[in-house]
């Protein structure tokens, strides 16, 4: 029986359909002005790929931002229980989780068997998030692609002081407007982004193995420097942003299970 597990996060729905130990498939969606609406739109494109019904789905878990609004959800779990889960479903030797979404930055530690030990978030600053980055990326005038790619191409590393989005896209204009290099702006700011990062990360004591999850783990330019700052090569899924809705059908799978016993 097919297991799902939506995320709806403040940016982007996710979906994954489970079928025993295979996924089936999984969606991504920007998250709309509704949640609800946003939710169902992503199950539909998941069965819709897997050529299934709803009617095949045993059990549906919701998390993310917007989990308690998820109108066909037998069952919520938080996003932090649902990302150890799934990080420790994709590499089993995961201790640390760093989730670097669109509103929020978690530092997240789980046992062998993904349960959730100790986390710390940061959830009131931008910095580190995925907002903070597409606000960085309209100062600049280029892509969140651009920006990666640009900066792994940087000869120097600009200092950016602050990583409160207010000050740096101050500090991001003015370095421009004086003729500075565009390369060596961004590397500045993915340092500064893994400062930030990395005191999340010191928060919970950071052990091996480490996964970054998240949209932001698709940017390899601050990939690098959290692995420089942690001193660790971190693990990455292949697709950073279904984690969380990956940890949600393992929970809805668990409970098909106990069902049939």
């Amino acid at each position: 029986m097919i297991a799902a597990g939506v995320d709806i996060g403040s940016s982007t729905s996710k979906a994954v359909l489970l079928n025993g130990d295979d996924i089936l498939c999984h969606s991504l969606i920007n998250t709309g002005a509704e949640s609800a609406n946003s939710a169902c739109r992503t199950l539909d494109e998941a069965l819709e790929r897997a050529k299934l019904s709803a009617s095949e789905i045993g059990y549906i878990v919701a998390t993310g931002y917007g989990r308690v609004i998820v109108p066909f959800a037998q069952e919520t779990v938080t996003e932090l229980s649902c990302h150890a889960r799934g990080a420790n479903w994709l590499f089993p030797s995961v201790r640390t989780i760093l989730d670097m979404g669109g509103q929020d930055c978690k530092a997240i530690r789980c046992d062998a068997a993904g349960h959730l030990e100790n986390f710390t978030m940061n959830d009131k600053c931008a910095a580190g998030t995925g907002r903070f980055l597409e606000l960085m990326a309209r100062v600049m005038g280029i892509s969140l692609d651009e920006m990666s790619e640009l900066s792994l191409e940087a000869k120097a590393e600009l200092r950016i002081n602050s990583t409160c989005a207010v000050f740096a896209k101050s500090e991001v204009t003015s370095l421009i407007r004086e003729g500075k290099d565009r390369r060596d702006v961004l590397a500045g700011l993915h340092s500064a982004i893994a400062a930030r990062v990395y005191n999340l990360l010191r928060g919970i004591g950071v052990e091996p193995d480490l996964v970054i999850s998240g949209g932001i783990g698709k940017n390899i330019a601050v990939v690098r420097k959290i692995e420089e700052r942690v001193g660790l090569s971190a693990l990455l899924p292949e697709e950073p942003q279904i984690v969380g809705a990956l940890g949600a059908a393992l929970f809805a799978r668990e409970r098909i299970m106990l069902g049939k016993e």
